[in-house]
């Protein structure tokens, strides 16, 4: 049906000799009969009887005509009569008092704008396509009404207990007296019924320790996180010693990938497939005594080469061994951050174009309407983590009742 909608859409637009979009378009007609129709479908409820109609006895009120009103649409500007009473009562609700822009309208402003797009490119756009003037001060209100919405959700209430907590940054530009690259730091959590949800976001100064992450952490137990069972980071400074502070029983992961991809960074590309091979041997080793002999001839073929990678994962090793305590199915959940990777890639993809932020809450309301608007037929950050059931069940085994089902 919506298909064939369209079709005819488009060849009564081509017969008739008009656009589609724009102030006279066809899409701008068919807007206004639909919001006219609207508003005196609104009328008839207030009232209580239809347009032409004479009502069943005094009711002291009735129709005093209309007024003319220009509201922005999502197919452009569309001129539309609203209908008065002569009692001044009539409150529409579909284009409300002083409302000049429909419902969805906002909507299709924070949709461009968690896209990257400034305020100037998002006012350039609305006028080429839809031919609305927007003012610039006009989209920042718009989307400053996500700030409150933000915090809320920064501050809402979280499980008791999560299995698995991962915990990455990435590096935007933000104004603050000059211009600096300044760490966003992304905490993903997956519950005990293996749903991944990003438990929070903060901006950080790239000089962080333990103090720093001892501040974070103890906001996310203060929201609700009693227990974490492990810990999965990329050798953040200070993290390791803040989890323990904060959830003693938890296990500290180094990211396996993390690690692999910070090894290639010493190498010649003309090694990496022999040295990811080489590695992958290290890492899928069934114990951590058998991880020790492997590491021990992967130092032996590469140690004179490249003695700079054998030091990165002898520092990495105490947080690189819990890995191997754990059976198949919990290492495929916990092997990488591949899940808060994703949802960096969407970030760096809608902060690149921007070049830099004004201020930290720039940043992070363009970092949460990413968050809050997830790609349709794509895989999110969000959602239920695949194997679960495998994976709870081995956990189950190998933290008792540490693991909680509701």
């Amino acid at each position: 049906m919506e298909v064939q909608l369209a079709a005819e859409l488009i060849e009564r637009a081509k017969t008739e000799g008009v656009s589609l979009v724009g102030p006279d378009g066809l899409l701008a007609g068919i807007t206004r009969t639909v919001l006219q129709a609207a508003l005196e479908a609104e009328m008839t409820e207030h009232l209580g009887y239809d347009k032409g109609e004479r009502p069943a006895g005094p009711t002291g009120n009735h129709r005093n005509g209309t007024s003319g009103k220009t509201v922005s649409t999502e197919v452009g500007r569309v001129e539309i009569q609203v209908p008065r009473d002569r009692a001044g009562e009539f409150e529409p609700q579909i284009v409300p008092k002083h409302a000049r822009r429909v419902t969805g309208f906002d909507e299709a402003i924070i949709s461009l704008y968690a896209k990257g797009l400034t305020t100037g490119e998002i006012k350039a756009h609305l006028a080429e396509i839809y031919q609305v003037e927007v003012s610039r001060d006009l989209i920042s209100r718009i989307t400053d009404n996500v700030v409150a919405e933000m915090e809320a959700w920064r501050a809402r209430p979280l499980d008791a207990v999560y299995p698995v907590v991962l915990i990455d940054a990435l590096y935007v530009k933000i104004r603050e007296g000059q211009v600096a690259n300044r760490p966003i730091y992304v905490a993903l959590g997956i519950n005990c019924a293996g749903e991944r949800d990003v438990l929070g976001v903060w901006v950080g100064t790239g000089g962080e320790g333990a103090k720093h992450w001892m501040t974070v952490l103890a906001e996310l137990r203060n929201r609700g996180v009693a227990d974490v069972c492990i810990a999965c980071c990329d050798g953040l400074k200070g993290l390791p010693e803040a989890i323990a502070e904060i959830w003693p029983q938890a296990t500290v992961q180094q990211c396996v990938v993390h690690l692999v991809r910070s090894s290639l960074r010493y190498a010649s590309k003309t090694h990496w497939s022999r040295l990811t091979k080489d590695l992958r041997e290290i890492y899928t080793a069934p114990t951590e005594a058998a991880a020790e002999q492997r590491f021990a001839e992967f130092e032996t073929d590469w140690g004179d080469r490249y003695p700079a990678v054998i030091r990165l994962w002898r520092d990495a090793w105490p947080t690189f061994v819990p890995f191997l305590a754990f059976p198949t199915e919990i290492r495929k959940v916990i092997y990488t951050t591949n899940a808060i990777e994703s949802l960096n890639a969407r970030f760096r993809q809608a902060t690149r174009r921007r070049g830099h932020f004004p201020t930290e809450q720039a940043a992070l309301k363009v970092l949460y309407l990413v968050i809050r608007n997830p790609l349709k037929g794509r895989s999110n950050v969000t959602g239920t983590t695949r194997g679960w059931k495998a994976a709870l069940n081995a956990l189950s085994l190998h933290y008792g009742d540490r693991i909680t089902l509701n």
